[in-house]
């Protein structure tokens, strides 16, 4: 992952521990009531992809244990990883785009309600994502990949010649050579792996996303519901479709692309078609970006007039983060895919201990609460979810108390220490593990490895009956007593 050039190293702190008493009359204990929207607390823990589905995305007793774990901190909600909308291959992540997964997922929000003693609700966050390919071998790209043209003919002054020749050609030439001949979108299938974006009309399937999106989402939505989860995130940030079509670099001309408002076009219809699925009483909102952090692409302006239209939609709840996008990731090594959080975006989105003169705690807040205020000045109270580096009570408290925001999500800190919600209410703060911020599990998460946490997946490995990781080495979850 890219890092600040200043590398300053910034340690986490555990802030004031409140009393069982102060906890119990704080803002971050206090109840959620907002339409359909009902939290014991204030406390949120935002989906993180773990890999631990099976290869055909079905859940496994790996997936229930790691969110049983979490729900044991009894946050006022658990938002399970990103799970894809469609019935396709996607390795080690969860979907539902078929009714045969439902039973498997009503296993995860049973674990959940019953590990957190009913205080915990469930939500699912639903995800569509378009292909991305490996990084190919130089040889192999020019050999079967390339798709040989009469431009390319005529760049080598080759005009008649068949593919094979062009190809034998191709091979002979040095990087920067090469570089002039291809197009901007080759070199970079060479480069770092071809991958398909919301402004490649030409392909029939991505032409038609408009008129498929609204229904896959909201018959996943159903199935969600039928599953037993209390509430639905759609992912509209990130690297991903939805936020693809949101960002300023989608420049579609089918009225879905281009100015805001038909940026915004796509994404209100697969809410609204989510909505007629599910029901006016059933939780629906979004993880969307308060700033894409890239070269052109969307800001804080963007996000406002993004997030308006959303509240005033009646979307029932909005959770920002920042960054995490394709256009700035770092190249990948041959036979590897592209990660979108390898830039300067990615490190946005997951800032590390080591950082800038801003720090990595709270970077989002800022933005964050430019955009509640945005909607409370238009007179709408959408809950608003604050998220990124937020690690101990003060921080959290002090959020709530400034309107930055009306529910704090934790993801890092949850995976550190998964009770550490539960510690701080019932006043044993100094007990919690705090995260280190070093990016471990990133690193995992990038290979799509068994995510766990540095801090504990080397102890007390002699457990009888411990699950392993599929190398081997770690534990899946923290120990009972963590």
């Amino acid at each position: 992952m890219w890092q600040p050039p200043q590398r300053i190293a910034f340690k986490a702190a555990p802030g004031r521990i409140p009393t069982r008493e102060e906890a119990a009359g704080s803002r971050l204990f206090s109840p959620l009531n907002h339409g359909p929207v009902q939290l014991t607390s204030r406390t949120w823990v935002p989906a993180m992809v773990p890999w631990r589905a099976d290869p055909d995305g079905n859940v496994t007793q790996a997936v229930v244990d790691w969110y049983a774990r979490l729900a044991e901190g009894q946050p006022g909600c658990i938002v399970i990883e990103a799970t894809g909308i469609r019935d396709v291959p996607s390795g080690p992540l969860l979907r539902v785009g078929h009714d045969r997964y439902v039973d498997g997922l009503r296993r995860v929000v049973d674990a959940i309600h019953r590990h957190s003693e009913g205080k915990t609700r469930a939500y699912i966050q639903l995800i569509d994502f378009l292909g991305v390919k490996r990084r190919p071998e130089r040889e192999k790209y020019l050999e079967r990949f390339l798709i040989i043209s009469e431009a390319h003919r005529a760049a080598l002054g080759m005009e008649g010649a068949s593919d094979e020749a062009v190809r034998l050609h191709l091979l002979t030439l040095d990087d920067a050579s090469l570089e002039q001949l291809l197009s901007p979108r080759q070199w970079e299938a060479l480069q770092k792996g071809a991958r398909e974006r919301v402004t490649d009309t030409e392909l029939p399937h991505i032409r038609k996303l408009p008129g498929v999106l609204p229904e896959l989402f909201a018959n996943a939505a159903r199935r969600s519901r039928d599953a037993g989860f209390d509430g639905v995130e759609l992912h509209y940030a990130h690297a991903y479709t939805m936020a693809s079509f949101l960002s300023p670099t989608n420049t579609r001309d089918d009225g879905y692309g281009g100015g805001r408002f038909e940026r915004l076009r796509l994404p209100l219809e697969v809410f609204r078609a989510v909505r007629d699925a599910v029901g006016a009483d059933y939780p629906v909102g979004c993880r969307m970006l308060a700033e894409e952090c890239i070269e052109g692409g969307s800001g804080l302006d963007d996000a406002v007039f993004f997030a308006l239209g959303f509240a005033r939609a009646g979307m029932d709840f909005l959770s920002f983060s920042r960054g995490g996008k394709f256009d700035d990731a770092k190249q990948p090594k041959v036979g590897e895919a592209v990660y979108p959080y390898t830039g300067v975006s990615g490190y946005e989105c997951m800032p590390s201990y080591l950082s800038d003169d801003k720090g990595p705690f709270g970077r989002n807040l800022a933005a964050t609460a430019a955009l509640r205020r945005a909607l409370r000045e238009e007179g709408l109270a959408t809950p608003v979810v604050a998220a990124g580096g937020i690690h101990n009570f003060d921080q959290a408290e002090a959020a709530l108390a400034e309107g930055v925001a009306d529910i704090i999500g934790s993801a890092r800190q949850s995976l550190a220490d998964p009770g550490w919600w539960k510690k701080l209410r019932e006043g044993r703060g100094a007990e919690v593990r705090q995260c280190e911020y070093k990016n471990y599990c990133e690193g995992l998460d990038q290979k799509h490895k068994d995510v766990t946490c540095q801090l504990w997946d080397r102890v007390a490995l002699d457990e009888p009956g411990l699950a392993r990781s599929r190398d081997g080495k770690r534990r899946l979850v923290a120990p009972a007593d963590w």
